[in-house]
């Protein structure tokens, strides 16, 4: 299996470790893994093999126009990231987009939604990190942002 940790900055903390020791002021008490995603225009950047396309969108309808014409070609199945079930950390950080962000995580299917978690919420403001907690459990998820329409990109946990 796969875990793309080039595409993504990941951390495991270790049950009772602190974070402290790591330069954050939490601390662990379950096995947890902190998966970092920076926010720019349109896009997740480490979702698109660590490149910014340098899109610079002064409201939400600038991305929907550009990953309408762009986002076939910027994604493929490489853009997966494959996660074991567990305990996470979405840390998602808004660096340079002027218009508030979100975060939303879900089952890739309609049909599995209500059975599978999701985790969402907004507030990411120029220059913001959020920090979203989820278990997952076995499945196909998409995640994105509804608010800078980036695509829905695909996270697999489990065999999937």
């Amino acid at each position: 299996m796969t875990t793309n940790r080039h595409l993504f900055s990941t951390l495991t903390l270790a049950a009772g470790l602190s974070l402290a020791a790591l330069g954050n002021s939490a601390s662990a008490q379950d096995d947890v893994t902190i998966i970092e995603f920076t926010q720019t225009g349109c896009q997740f950047i480490g979702s698109e093999g660590g490149v910014d396309h340098g899109y610079m969108p002064s409201r939400k309808a600038d991305c929907e126009n550009i990953n309408g014409q762009t986002q076939d070609e910027r994604l493929g199945d490489e853009s997966t990231l494959h996660l074991e079930p567990g305990k996470y950390i979405f840390r998602v950080t808004n660096t340079d987009v002027p218009y508030m962000l979100g975060f939303y995580l879900r089952s890739e299917s309609v049909l599995d939604r209500p059975f599978l978690p999701s985790v969402s919420g907004g507030g990411l403001h120029q220059g913001v990190t959020q920090d979203y907690v989820i278990e997952l459990e076995e499945g196909e998820y998409v995640y994105s942002c509804p608010l800078n329409i980036t695509p829905d990109y695909k996270l697999v946990v489990g065999e999937g």
